[in-house]
């Protein structure tokens, strides 16, 4: 639930240019009043600039920004009312934690009671009660990145960015900042957006996903919508694994080679098309169990290891292969057969998924 005080932001037409680089083309976006939204893109998408220009520390070549209904563009950052947290924190080394966080407070006037008062609860929310005296050398890195937090929060802004804040912990902590900056924007509804290249991160973490690639937005929608019905390649591939057929669709049938493929949502174009196949959706099928699904034959070539998952290669002929994934321990697993004997793998027509042909 959005906060009293949450913004919604509008991105109208929005370019930037670096000589004949374009970083950002024409982007429209919009996002809502407490919504808890993720930049996803990789290196030299254009995310980060976005970021950046909402901020106030880079201005847009044309375009519009506006935080409710006000236009932002020509507004200094100090003046946008925005919490920004950064990749490498950018925390005082020669301040002491609670120093850090009224920081902002202080450059509002704001009076020494409510300096403690708000620096005490931003630590409490961020689990750091009693933390206010020590050094920042004495802190974890997830501790560093939690007081950066209660800094951007401490003076109640209508807007927080993100800027790949977890980038720098180890995996375990990183998933658990995760669930807890998750926490704090559902008990907080403030107007969050997030920049990262880390695609579980944002499946995680977000209400919405825009998915930028070569300055333009590639695919804007919610976080199961974008990894189960992909309106393009390479979003696809970014998000998730996949592995990819060439099909045809011909008179409004779909085949590949020569089975026809029964897919579902809104029918396809006549043309050459991709059937995306996620590894966790395919399973191992025989006898009746075929019935109502879309099968492919062929034999194992590969399997590895991963922990709570084995990757089973099957290659299906002719250059052709299709990777799944099945809990370690499934019951027969052992048993599957290596090299010539031949293995049948179905999809449903639900996890049927065709893409166009981008090439």
């Amino acid at each position: 639930m959005a906060s009293a005080s949450a913004l919604d932001i509008h991105v109208r037409q929005v370019t930037k240019a670096y000589g004949a680089v374009v970083v950002l083309d024409r982007v429209d976006l919009h996002v809502q009043a407490g919504e808890f939204l993720t930049l996803l893109g990789p290196s030299g998408s254009g995310k980060t600039t976005l970021l950046m220009m909402l901020a106030g520390f880079t201005r847009p070549d044309s375009g519009s920004i506006l935080f409710g209904t006000q236009e932002v563009i020509r507004l200094a950052p100090q003046k946008r009312d925005v919490g920004m947290v950064f990749q490498n924190y950018a925390l005082f080394p020669h301040m002491n934690v609670a120093a850090n966080i009224a920081f902002p407070l202080r450059l509002r006037k704001t009076g020494a009671a409510e300096i403690a008062r708000r620096v005490e609860a931003a630590l409490d929310m961020v689990q750091l009660a009693g933390y206010g005296a020590r050094g920042i050398d004495e802190l974890s890195g997830g501790q560093r990145q939690r007081v950066a937090l209660a800094r951007a929060l401490v003076f109640e802004p209508r807007i927080i960015l993100m800027d790949e804040p977890l980038s720098a912990l180890d995996k375990q902590l990183r998933e658990l900042m995760q669930l807890e900056l998750r926490r704090l924007h559902e008990k907080l509804g403030t107007t969050t957006i997030y920049v990262t290249h880390d695609q579980r991160e944002a499946l995680t973490m977000s209400d919405r996903i825009a998915v930028i690639n070569k300055g333009r937005i590639a695919q804007l929608d919610t976080p199961r919508h974008i990894y189960s019905k992909p309106n393009s390649r390479f979003v696809a591939e970014f998000i998730g694994e996949s592995t990819f057929l060439n099909v045809a669709v011909t008179g409004g049938v779909c085949r590949y080679r020569d089975t026809v493929i029964k897919a579902g949502g809104a029918p396809v174009r006549d043309g050459r098309c991709l059937l995306m196949i996620r590894p966790e959706q395919v399973r191992i099928v025989d006898g009746a169990a075929r019935d109502g699904m879309n099968c492919f034959d062929g034999r194992i070539v590969g399997r590895v290891f991963q922990g709570d998952t084995m990757r089973i290669e099957v290659d299906l002929g002719g250059g052709d292969a299709i990777t799944l994934r099945v809990p370690a321990n499934s019951v027969g697993l052992q048993s599957l057969p290596d090299g010539s004997d031949s293995i049948t793998l179905g999809l449903t027509v639900a996890d049927t998924t065709l893409l166009p042909d981008e090439r």
